[in-house]
C-alpha cells in the first residue's frame, strides 16, 4: 500500500504527524572502509543441538479470565545498557556470518562514503538484498540464548553500525527494556525467530508446516501437534461456557431464594391474633415467577451437564495426546527449511509495513528515523496504544463462540521498518478457530504509531467478523452491512480498505465528538463496534446525533433485538 493508495482522510492524519528531514551522515563518523572484510569470516552454519541458557515462559497459552492490559507504569529502563558504546559492536553483529556479512560491509562502505546522488540510491537497492540475505543466516541462531547481543539487536532494531544513532536516539534505544515482562505475546524480531527456531510458535504461512520432533519426528508427530491445538481449543471453550453457565446458575438460584423467602413473610390479621394474612396477589404473582425460574434452572442444568461431559472428554483427550508426544524426543525443533520459510514471509511482512512506494532501506540510521520515544514501536508504547484501542472498542480482541465472548489478544509482531501500515496476516489458527491467537504486525519507526495500530486492528476485525459470517459475509453482521452500504454510495475499490480508513475516523475522530462520517455509516459502527458505554454517555451530551443512537440502543434492549 503506497500514499497514492491511502485513503486521504488517513494520509492527512499521517502528514500531521512526519516530523523535518534527517541530515546526511557525517562521514567522519562512520567510515568503515578501512575495516578488512576478512574480520568477518566465518561458518555460517549452525547447530540446532545447542542448549539454551536461559528459556522464558512462554506467551503462547490463552488465558480466558484476563479481560484488559495492565497498565504500563514503566516504558524505558532507568539506566541506558552499554550495547551500543561497544566499539567492537560492528564485527561482532557481522563475524562468523560468511558471504552475507561480507556483503553489507561492502556495500554499506560503499553507501556512507558515496557522494552522488543517483549511485547512492543504486547502493541503498544493493543494502535491501544483501542486508536480507544477512538475516537468512541470523534468524536461526536466534534459538541460541548465548548469542551476542549485537547480533540480537541487528535482528530486533536494524542497528547494524551505533554510530549512525544521534546522541539522543543512541540514548533512547540504549534504554529500551530488553525483556518482555508483561506476559503479553508483543514480539521483537528476533523473539520471535526465537519461538519459531524452538517450535514454540508455527510459522506464519497460511499452509504452514508444523514443527517435527527430532530422531522420532515425521508425520505422526505433526498429526499429534495438529490434534493437540485442535483439542486446546476446545478444552478452553468448553471451560469458558461451563463458567459462563455456573456464574448463570448461581445468579438464578440468588433470585430463586429471594422469592422463597418472600412468601414466608405474612402481616398479622388486625384484631385476631395470633392469626396471619393469607398470601397476597404479589405473593400469588411470585408462584409464577419460582415456576419459571424453575424451568430456566432445569435448562441451565442440562447446559451444564453437557459442558461437563465435554470438558471431561477434552480433558481426557488431552492427557492422553500429551502421553503420546512425551514418549517421543524431548526436543521439538523446526528445520532450517522451515525457519527459511518463516524467513521469506517475514520479509513479506516487512514490504507490505512499507508499501511499493515506501522506504525500503532496512538499516537503522538518523537519516530516515524521525519517531520520537513515545512514538518508536516499542513493545511497552505498542501496549500502551493497544489498551488505549481497548478502551474504545472493548470489542477489538475478542472472538464470539456459542454467544459467549473470549477475549484473545493475538500475536504482534513488530519489525524494524521505516514503515506506516500495520496490518492483520492471519485472524486465527486454522486448526483453533476459537481460542487461537491472530496475528498482526506492526512496523517499529511509522510516522504515526497509533494510526498502524489502528490500521491492523481494523484489518484484525474485519477478518474475524467475515470469517465468523462466512458464506453470508456479504448479509449478515459487520461486513454485511458495511458491505451494503458501500453498494449504496456506489464506491469503487478495495472494501477491507475501506473499511479501515472508516475504523480509524470512527477511533480517531468520532469517538471526540466530531461528526465527520456518513448518518447511515456512524450507525452500522455504532451498532457493531460500540464505544464503552460511558462514551456513549459522554457523546450523547454533545449532540442529538448520538442522542438518537443512545435511544435506538434503548429500543433495541427493550424489544430484546439487540
Amino acid at each position: 500500500m503506497s500514499d497514492s493508495e491511502l485513503d486521504p482522510t488517513i494520509a492527512a492524519l499521517l502528514a500531521e504527524a512526519s516530523s523535518e528531514p534527517g541530515d546526511y551522515y557525517d562521514s567522519s563518523d562512520t567510515d568503515i572502509s578501512d575495516v578488512p572484510l576478512d574480520e568477518f569470516a566465518g561458518d555460517s552454519d549452525f547447530s540446532f543441538d545447542e542448549k539454551p541458557a536461559e528459556r522464558p515462559a512462554s506467551v503462547a497459552q490463552v488465558d480466558l479470565s484476563v479481560t484488559k492490559f495492565q497498565p504500563i507504569t514503566k516504558f524505558f529502563d532507568d539506566v541506558p545498557n552499554n550495547y551500543f558504546d561497544d566499539k567492537a559492536y560492528y564485527k561482532t553483529a557481522l563475524t562468523g556470518e560468511g558471504d552475507a556479512s561480507q556483503r553489507v560491509h561492502q556495500v554499506l562502505s560503499r553507501y556512507l562514503n558515496c557522494q552522488d546522488p543517483k549511485d547512492r540510491t543504486v547502493y541503498r537497492q544493493q543494502m535491501v538484498t544483501a542486508y536480507w540475505e544477512l538475516l537468512r543466516s541470523l534468524a536461526p541462531k536466534m534459538a541460541d540464548y548465548g548469542l551476542p547481543m549485537p547480533k540480537r539487536m541487528l535482528v530486533r532494531f536494524g542497528v547494524l553500525l551505533p554510530s549512525l544513532f544521534t546522541a539522543e536516539q543512541k540514548e533512547t534505544f540504549s534504554k529500551s527494556i530488553l525483556e518482555n515482562n508483561t506476559n503479553e505475546p508483543v514480539y521483537y524480531l528476533d523473539e520471535w525467530f526465537r519461538d519459531i527456531a524452538s517450535g514454540r510458535l508455527t510459522l506464519s504461512a497460511t499452509d504452514e508446516t508444523r514443527p517435527t520432533r527430532k530422531a522420532g519426528g515425521g508425520a505422526e508427530q505433526q498429526q499429534l501437534l495438529m490434534l493437540k491445538s485442535k483439542n486446546d481449543g476446545k478444552l478452553q471453550s468448553a471451560e469458558s461456557l461451563l463458567n459462563a453457565k455456573e456464574s448463570e446458575r448461581s445468579m438464578i438460584e440468588h433470585e430463586l431464594l429471594n422469592r422463597i423467602e418472600s412468601l414466608f413473610v405474612h402481616n398479622p390479621l388486625v384484631g385476631m391474633a395470633p392469626h396471619k394474612e393469607a398470601y397476597t396477589e404479589t405473593q400469588k404473582h411470585t408462584f409464577i415467577e419460582i415456576s419459571e425460574k424453575l424451568r430456566t434452572l432445569q435448562k441451565n442444568d442440562k447446559e451444564i451437564a453437557a459442558y461437563i461431559h465435554e470438558l471431561e472428554e477434552a480433558r481426557a483427550v488431552g492427557i492422553s495426546l500429551e502421553q503420546k508426544l512425551k514418549s517421543g524426543p524431548a526436543n521439538v525443533e523446526v528445520d532450517h527449511g522451515d525457519i527459511m520459510t518463516e524467513m521469506n514471509t517475514v520479509r513479506q511482512m516487512a514490504k507490505m509495513t512499507i508499501g511499493r512506494q515506501g522506504n525500503q532501506f532496512p538499516v537503522f540510521t538518523r537519516e530516515f528515523f524521525h519517531c520520537i520515544p513515545q512514538g518508536t514501536g516499542f513493545r511497552e508504547n505498542v501496549l500502551n496504544t493497544m489498551a488505549w484501542i481497548e478502551s474504545l472498542d472493548p470489542g477489538a480482541f475478542c472472538r464470539v463462540h456459542k454467544n459467549t465472548p473470549n477475549r484473545i489478544v493475538p500475536y504482534v509482531l513488530l519489525v524494524p521498518t521505516y514503515g506506516d501500515f500495520g496490518f492483520c496476516w492471519e485472524p486465527f489458527d486454522r486448526y483453533n478457530r476459537v481460542t487461537s491467537r491472530g496475528r498482526i504486525v506492526i512496523p517499529m519507526y511509522p510516522r504515526d504509531l497509533k494510526i498502524a495500530l489502528l490500521m491492523a486492528v481494523a484489518d484484525l476485525r474485519w477478518q474475524v467478523a467475515k470469517e465468523k459470517a462466512s458464506y453470508y459475509w456479504m448479509e449478515e453482521g459487520l461486513t454485511g452491512q458495511y458491505y451494503q452500504w458501500v453498494e449504496s454510495q456506489k464506491l469503487k475499490g478495495d472494501l477491507k480498505s475501506f473499511f479501515i480508513a472508516d475504523y480509524v475516523l470512527w477511533m480517531t475522530k468520532e469517538a471526540n465528538g466530531t461528526q465527520i462520517m456518513d448518518k447511515k455509516l456512524r450507525a452500522i459502527f455504532w451498532r457493531y463496534i460500540p464505544y464503552p458505554q460511558e462514551k456513549k454517555d459522554e457523546l450523547k451530551k454533545r449532540s442529538m446525533v448520538y442522542a438518537e443512537l443512545c435511544q435506538r440502543d434503548a429500543n433495541r434492549a427493550m424489544s430484546d433485538g439487540y
